[in-house]
């Protein structure tokens, strides 16, 4: 059973949550109340400029820059936590199971030191696979082709960017919180209205295994709606094994015969205690960090005093993302271990496979 304390810690009322308490009407109260309206009455301009650029690009006034070689964007509607990580990872392995030479491509948000943590754990997870980070993603592009021979480029976090053409547009939604409470920024997550889905070649529905099958449908009903013919992609993200920041490689199990103590920095955090929940883990206490949490010294500290109140017998447990900026194997006397995972794609795997081999031949 998970426990809550009855005074929370600091760091998980971290900047996100609390906007997102007060955008999901989880505060109340009559200033808080006028904090949405003003979030609403922003979020008019941000709409109506975001309509505009869009227009630019889609009537041929702003140029989108091409590169002679196919580009794969993997992106998404909404601000964080859909998953784009592991379906970049999916994407540059089917390439590279065609023996193409791929490169990822970012903007690279929240780096602190150089990579930032996605470009991090895809090092980690395809060492072979050059990952170029920058806000110039078509100098990007150039110098990949040019400089690296790269016969595939995949633009990770990709759908807005449309300065650089692209042959194949992947957006992801998250089952769990598809459309970003349904407003734009600031009011909510959108990044643009839902009708950018317009521009879309196919979404990838991530998460679907912890949405009910009721919410599911009706969810790609509203797909269907919005683009009628789109092609839906049915996806988990699957848990494979446990990895310490040395390497070495633990069994699921382990999470439900030991105590758990889990921490994390996502953009949906929740996503990730439900994940450790479905593989039977016994969670005593659970901590959330903002998205891209850049852990300092004191934090690290601070999560080792955390993990030493603990039973002897526990483990601490985080995302990849977060340990290979923590590195280290041991928080407070206890095992550190991260969740590898993969995303599965469950239905319409062939249509995806399709879509990916077909942008080969767009140039």
């Amino acid at each position: 059973m998970l426990a809550t304390s009855a005074s929370p810690q600091p760091d998980a009322l971290n900047a996100r949550q609390r906007f997102l308490a007060l955008v999901r009407g989880q505060r109340r109260g009559p200033w808080v109340a006028l904090q949405r309206f003003l979030l609403r009455m922003a979020s008019w301009p941000y709409g109506l400029a975001v309509r505009a650029r869009n227009v630019c690009y889609t009537r041929g006034w702003w140029r989108s820059e091409r590169v002679p070689v196919p580009v794969v964007s993997v992106g998404n509607l909404t601000v964080g936590g859909t998953g784009k990580t592991p379906c970049v990872e999916y994407v540059a392995d089917f390439y590279r199971d065609r023996e193409r030479c791929v490169a990822i491509l970012s903007r690279g948000y929240g780096s602190t030191a150089g990579a930032n943590d996605e470009a991090l754990v895809l090092e980690e997870n395809l060492p072979d696979v050059p990952h170029l980070q920058g806000p110039d993603r078509v100098a990007l592009a150039r110098a990949a082709v040019e400089e690296l021979e790269s016969e595939v480029l995949v633009l990770d976090d990709g759908f807005q960017h449309r300065r650089l053409a692209r042959d194949l547009d992947l957006v992801l939604i998250d089952a769990t919180d598809p459309w970003g409470l349904g407003y734009l920024l600031p009011r909510g997550l959108l990044r643009e209205p839902v009708s950018g889905l317009r521009r879309a070649h196919a979404v990838l529905l991530t998460r679907i295994d912890q949405v009910s099958p009721e919410a599911l449908s009706a969810l790609k009903g509203r797909i269907a709606r919005l683009v009628p013919g789109l092609p839906v992609i049915e996806s988990v993200h699957r848990p494979e094994w446990l990895v310490n920041s040395e390497g070495e490689v633990g069994s699921l199990e382990l999470l439900g015969e030991r105590p758990v103590v889990a921490f994390c920095g996502l953009g949906n955090p929740e996503a990730f205690r439900r994940t450790l929940l479905s593989l039977g883990a016994r969670i005593v206490e659970f901590r959330a960090y903002a998205d891209h949490h850049a852990y300092a010294r004191a934090d690290v500290e601070a999560l080792g005093a955390w993990a030493a109140r603990q039973s002897e017998e526990a483990i601490v447990v985080t995302t990849q993302k977060d340990l290979v900026k923590v590195r280290l194997d041991r928080l407070g006397g206890r095992p550190l271990w991260a969740v590898r995972i993969r995303l599965a794609p469950l239905a319409g795997q062939d249509a995806l496979d399709r879509l990916l081999e077909g942008a080969l031949s767009t140039t």
